[in-house]
């Protein structure tokens, strides 16, 4: 079995060279070549049907690029909002300060020292720039799922969407991407 490549769309008419916007209805055409198919986008308006030679066709859309949401807090309400969690014994408090200092390590905001482990608790300890204060974060262990489900509720709190949990509205200011990377183990990757 041979397994093909197909280029992307490239959003121009091979006929008309004028850009394919996006939203709008398209031909694409597909040649075999070699292991691979070259592919050919032709307009509405310039279709006359396949070209000679063509493999395949079908009519299709140019897709939509979507903006990812971004946050638009600055660096300083995170790291604030990261201290108010210091204190916090609630669950869902623990694994918001967790995935906020994983925002905050990859923004190298907050720097990981060690990992202090108390049977099957384990605490990242965790420096903020310069500070001679140490912080101690709960790994709570969570699966990609729920880092990705805190994220998007960490996202529309600081979005303004819902209320803070102390009940008041962040502050919006500068773009910050809420999204945090892999929970592995800081000391595979320090």
């Amino acid at each position: 079995m041979v397994d093909y490549r197909i280029d992307k769309a490239a959003g121009r008419c091979m006929k008309t060279d004028v850009e394919i916007a996006q939203g709008e209805t398209y031909y694409a055409v597909l040649f075999e070549d070699g292991e691979s198919f070259r592919r050919e986008e032709y307009s509405e308006q310039a279709w006359e049907g396949p070209p000679e030679g063509a493999y395949c066709h079908f009519k299709t859309r140019m897709p939509v690029k979507t903006k990812k949401r971004r946050l638009l807090v600055d660096d300083e309400v995170l790291v604030d909002f990261f201290r108010r969690l210091n204190d916090e014994t609630e669950l869902v408090r623990l694994q918001f300060r967790f995935v906020l200092a994983l925002i905050l390590m990859r923004k190298r905001l907050l720097k990981y020292e060690e990992t202090e482990r108390d049977g099957d608790t384990e605490h990242w300890l965790m420096r903020l720039g310069k500070e001679e204060a140490v912080y101690k974060v709960l790994n709570p262990r969570l699966t990609d799922e729920e880092i990705e489900r805190v994220s998007k509720e960490l996202g529309a709190i600081l979005h303004g969407d819902v209320k803070t949990l102390d009940g008041d509205p962040e502050e919006q200011a500068d773009e910050t991407d809420p999204s945090a990377e892999d929970a592995a183990d800081p000391e595979e990757s320090a």
